[in-house]
């Protein structure tokens, strides 16, 4: 079994838990997944089985997209609801027009410091392990983030619900930190919902439950091949010669198979994803992904 399965993430499990789940009913496949989720988070979850791990560096770049609630007055050393409350803060009258302002603030390409409690590592040990034993972590340092998107709606006095579309690298942990900060207040993250992951989305999604049912039965429950998964990545078909030389690791055999103006490319025996390629020139490229014949 090769392809991507789209998982609506429960509450309360771990996307490692669910890639292990996963693994028990697909051996000896290998088995991954795109970006991980919180524990208390739910949502869009793709899980890469087979020779589709090998899709991981090509698949992760792409937008985010999340719905939540945001807590105001209170501050968490998680900045979640998993956390302790490290300081509370009285909580202003919001009005939509002040609201709107500061949301506008946050749009458009920012830096943003990750939490603490982030698998960011130092020294080869990730700082939540750190922050954890009770040892002193400094804040990592900045990143530049992109938000296209960010609509606020006041849902109670201390409550704010919100629709965000992100880049990669986005802790919407530390931007609800920081939409507190800039209202004059505290705040960590109550709620958060993944609706988009790169092209995957609820609509491709299935339950844990229903996913691991069709697993036991040997079915592929709403598999995506690999090549639709790289979606608009434009495309090389090689004939049965080509795709022998690229599969024995022959760049060569990609000369005069470069699509015009492209980056990456991917190339296909008719519906099967022979191989990822980088381009070097506008004729040649360098095999980047081999995959099996499987």
């Amino acid at each position: 079994m090769h392809g991507i399965i789209v998982i609506d993430k429960p509450a309360g499990a771990s996307s490692a838990e669910i890639v292990r789940l996963v693994k028990a009913r697909v051996r000896p496949a290998r088995v991954g997944h795109l970006g991980t989720l919180d524990p208390f988070a739910t949502g869009v979850l793709p899980i890469l089985i087979g020779e589709a791990t090998k899709l991981a560096p090509f698949l992760h770049e792409g937008e985010k997209q999340y719905s939540g609630l945001i807590a105001l007055g209170a501050e968490t050393d998680t900045l979640d609801p998993t956390g302790e409350v490290v300081r509370s803060v009285p909580v202003p009258a919001l009005a939509a027009a002040a609201i709107a302002e500061v949301a506008e603030r946050f749009r458009g390409t920012i830096e943003q410091t990750p939490p603490v409690y982030s698998a960011i590592k130092r020294a080869g040990v990730p700082l939540y392990k750190l922050a954890r034993r009770g040892e002193a972590v400094a804040p990592p340092p900045p990143r530049v983030i992109t938000i296209a998107r960010l609509d606020l709606t006041i849902a109670a006095p201390d409550r704010l619900s919100f629709d965000l579309v992100c880049s990669t690298g986005t802790y919407v942990r530390a931007l609800a930190r920081d939409l507190g900060a800039a209202l004059g207040t505290a705040a960590y993250l109550a709620e958060l919902r993944r609706v988009r992951s790169g092209r995957f989305t609820l609509d491709l999604a299935s339950s844990l439950a229903e996913t691991l049912a069709a697993l036991e039965q040997g079915r592929a429950f709403g598999l995506i091949g690999m090549r639709a998964a790289l979606g608009e990545l434009p495309e090389a078909q090689a004939d049965a010669a080509t795709e022998r030389r690229l599969r024995n690791g022959d760049s060569r055999a990609l000369d005069g198979l470069v699509p015009p103006g492209a980056k990456y490319f991917k190339v296909a025996a008719g519906e099967r994803l022979v191989a990822i390629a980088e381009a070097t020139s506008r004729v040649t490229a360098l095999i980047a992904r081999v995959f099996g014949e499987d």
